[in-house]
């Protein structure tokens, strides 16, 4: 769900990015590989536009909390189908012999009718115990645990930064789907984006939690405020087996 710099704006001139809305359903295989690397692959089929009823689920979300109603989405993006191909490339290209930094290489790469953009970066973590590999971390969402190989889940508890640059293509929630070219409100895309996300992860026994903050560089031109975006994020993981 997309909105201009405030969802109360009625006045289609200052909308400084389009509504949009963007609902898929995602299947994904993650390969984990012997030599520290990983290959993620996954693929969404979704819909914009009013189909994917962003609109009526903040609505919902403002008449909850009462917030004033939103207005404006008569202008979202229009409707258009919606299919995008993902790929992520992890290896690990350092780290320390008492195991407590490394830092993995990480590329991604998307390719559809609503993203397309390609970034890389690195994830940088400094353990406060003893760092677990890629295969079986909560930095990487693997838990590959292999009595043959002797590879168990342990206590993680560590910091990271991951900073990304991104190189950006072609976005549909900006620019409006070349499936349908009749949105009224259409914005230009800003190429290089820059993204930084800092934080903290542990485990407590099955569960593990997550801090983050995270800031990117402005994704479209002409936005109301130039000074990129800044948020927050909570992360509460239970792992089942």
């Amino acid at each position: 769900m997309y909105t201009p710099y405030k969802a109360t704006v009625d006045n289609i001139t200052k909308h400084d990015r389009p509504f949009a809305g963007y609902l898929y359903g995602c299947f994904g295989i993650n390969r984990v590989y012997k030599n520290q690397q990983i290959l993620n692959t996954s693929v969404q089929v979704g819909v914009i536009g009013s189909n994917s009823y962003a609109k009526e689920l903040q609505e919902f979300i403002h008449d909850i909390y009462g917030f004033k109603k939103a207005v404006g989405w008569e202008y979202q993006i229009k409707n258009a189908f919606a299919l995008n191909f993902n790929a992520e490339y992890l290896k690990t290209i350092l780290k320390t012999e008492k195991n407590n930094f490394d830092i993995t290489w990480t590329s991604n790469f998307n390719l559809g009718t609503v993203y397309t953009n390609m970034s890389t970066g690195f994830n940088a973590r400094i353990g406060l115990k003893p760092l677990q590999k890629l295969s079986n971390s909560i930095a990487f969402n693997t838990s590959l645990n292999n009595e043959q190989n002797n590879s168990f889940r342990e206590v993680e508890s560590f910091f990271y930064i991951k900073p990304m640059l991104r190189y950006a293509a072609y976005d549909a929630t900006l620019q409006g789907s070349f499936l349908n070219k009749a949105s009224l409100v259409t914005k230009e895309l800003v190429p290089l984006v820059f993204d930084v996300e800092l934080g903290l992860r542990l485990t407590v026994n099955r569960f593990n939690f997550g801090y983050a903050f995270r800031y990117n560089t402005n994704k479209s031109n002409d936005l109301r405020f130039t000074y990129g975006h800044k948020y927050g994020s909570i992360t509460i993981n239970y792992l089942l087996y």
